[in-house]
């Protein structure tokens, strides 16, 4: 049977320049307890590698993993053709050849956010001790409350603990909600932003934009006409198509690149 997509990715494939930019977790690959042993499902690394390979098709992923994390995990070697956005765009990397992109924030603000950062996440650390399942992870803005392996209860707790924490010593900071994760950063930054950027330095004119969670909505709602949004699993969404999981994505993105073979 032929998938209800068909229609909008033949539309899109046939755009002159075109931006495949996609989610990880939950998007290449299935969500894991443990956040570094994650990979890509050798059927999505395949389709992105037929994508990368196509003519005037360049692939990213934007992620909330910091740039470093997201490396080892895309298993992205430094030779790679594929773009990537971390911190939910906060930190990039481009491909040999592209153009560097200069962050406008001042070393001394990142220096002083960093101590800063660093007494907040050792004070949640403490917070949460001897709730089972709930640990923290230090990011490159911020951090992370993660609740995956905790019940209910302990999650709640955790969670209400982190943001008093948080409330009242960072107020300011961009809290940002996923499954079973809470992320808290100094750097405001959203995956509507980081495509916006990507879409400007490719010259892209026409971006596919594919993610499974809460914080992909931003980019799927920026996109304009001509756009393709895709969310991969359940929850609502402004995508104009959704995918069951990342195993139906490998086949929309496969096809996608059949037709910028042809």
């Amino acid at each position: 049977m032929t998938p209800a997509w068909t229609p909008e990715v033949a539309e899109l494939a046939r755009t002159e320049r075109l931006l495949v930019a996609l989610d990880f977790d939950g998007t290449l690959a299935p969500l894991g307890d443990d956040p570094m042993a994650v990979r890509a499902l050798p059927e999505t690394a395949e389709a992105v590698r037929r994508l990368a390979a196509a003519r005037d098709t360049v692939v990213a992923f934007v992620s909330g993993r910091q740039l470093a994390d997201l490396r080892v995990i895309g298993e992205h070697a430094d030779d790679s053709v594929v773009w990537l956005a971390g911190s939910h765009g906060a930190e990039h990397w481009r491909p040999t050849g592209a153009e560097a992109v200069a962050d406008d924030v001042p070393m001394v603000d990142v220096v002083e956010r960093t101590a800063s950062a660093d007494a907040l996440i050792a004070d949640a650390e403490r917070a949460i001790e001897g709730i089972d399942g709930a640990w923290i992870e230090a990011k490159a803005y911020g951090f992370a409350l993660h609740t995956r392996l905790a019940d209910e209860t302990g999650a709640a707790r955790a969670q209400g603990l982190v943001d008093a924490l948080v409330g009242e010593r960072a107020p300011e900071w961009r809290r940002r909600t996923g499954k079973d994760i809470v992320e808290y950063a100094w750097r405001h930054e959203g995956k509507d932003t980081a495509v916006a950027q990507l879409r400007a330095e490719t010259g892209a004119t026409a971006v596919l934009f594919a993610g499974d969670d809460v914080t992909d909505e931003d980019a799927l709602r920026s996109l304009g006409d001509g756009d393709l949004g895709v969310r991969v699993g359940g929850g609502e969404t402004a995508a104009r198509v959704r995918v069951s999981d990342p195993l139906e994505l490998a086949e929309l993105l496969t096809a996608i690149a059949d037709a910028r073979a042809s």
